[in-house]
């Protein structure tokens, strides 16, 4: 059986570590986990999760804020681990800081959600890119985008430095996807999903927690990962239910 190579972006928290354990425990597959930093506790905690036969992990440095991050890892893969090749990549990593009002949000809030949560994910897509190419399978680039990009059904919340970032994020998503016919690009509505991340932001707003499990988000993803196809999926913005939502 062909070895199936997976990258996943911010894999050692929240819904990245799910989808790194989850991708780790099929067989025949390199998951590639690409941390902030590798030394972290909870970098070197994955390589004690279960792994189906003949999987292995692999931890690259990536940090969504370094523009040559990105470059710096897939180097790091050939160079240090002889891989030239990925068939899905995962660009989960992402932050969220504040969630200002329009008439208060500061510049450098903009940039800053901007340049983690749209522009890395084009420069992750350009340095993973070739190696996409040589994949003999049919090759995925899934970006973990959110509902609260959403312009047909915007929740209504003050959101305005995250959301916008997210909006940005899908605009490259559908044109990726456009751009190369041999690549399935597409966008993933993840939930609001009980990750560190996503609780923070529900009691920001009153909530208690986030309404949907980790697991629940995770195991819908990876079915839409794993099951997807360019000409039902290409371009779209897919819940992690399996559902075709409008952008």
């Amino acid at each position: 059986m062909s070895q199936t190579f997976v990258l996943i972006t911010g894999g050692n928290r929240g819904l990245g570590l799910g989808l790194v354990r989850t991708f780790l425990s099929q067989p025949h597959h390199t998951v590639i986990s690409a941390n902030r930093n590798p030394e972290h506790a909870t970098s070197k905690a994955l390589f004690d999760l279960p792994k189906g036969e003949g999987s292995n992990l692999i931890v690259v440095k990536y940090d969504a804020g370094v523009e040559q991050a990105a470059y710096d890892a897939v180097t790091e893969l050939k160079h240090k681990h002889g891989i030239d090749t990925l068939d899905i990549v995962i660009a989960n990593a992402g932050m969220v800081t504040s969630y200002p009002l329009v008439k208060d949000v500061k510049r450098a809030e903009l940039q800053q959600h901007i340049d983690v949560n749209a522009y890395a994910v084009v420069t992750l897509y350009q340095a993973t890119r070739s190696l996409l190419q040589k994949s003999t399978k049919k090759p995925v680039f899934a970006i973990v985008g959110s509902g609260a990009s959403s312009l047909g059904n915007q929740p209504p919340i003050p959101n305005a430095a995250y959301g916008p970032s997210k909006i940005l994020l899908n605009w490259y998503g559908v044109r990726i996807n456009a751009e190369d016919e041999w690549l399935n690009a597409f966008i993933l509505d993840p939930g609001f999903s009980q990750t560190e991340m996503g609780n923070k932001a529900a009691e920001f707003f009153g909530m208690g927690e986030a309404p949907v499990k980790v697991e629940d988000s995770v195991g819908g993803m990876f079915k839409v990962i794993t099951t997807a196809n360019k000409e039902t999926h290409g371009g779209k913005f897919v819940s992690y239910t399996g559902e075709i939502l409008r952008f």
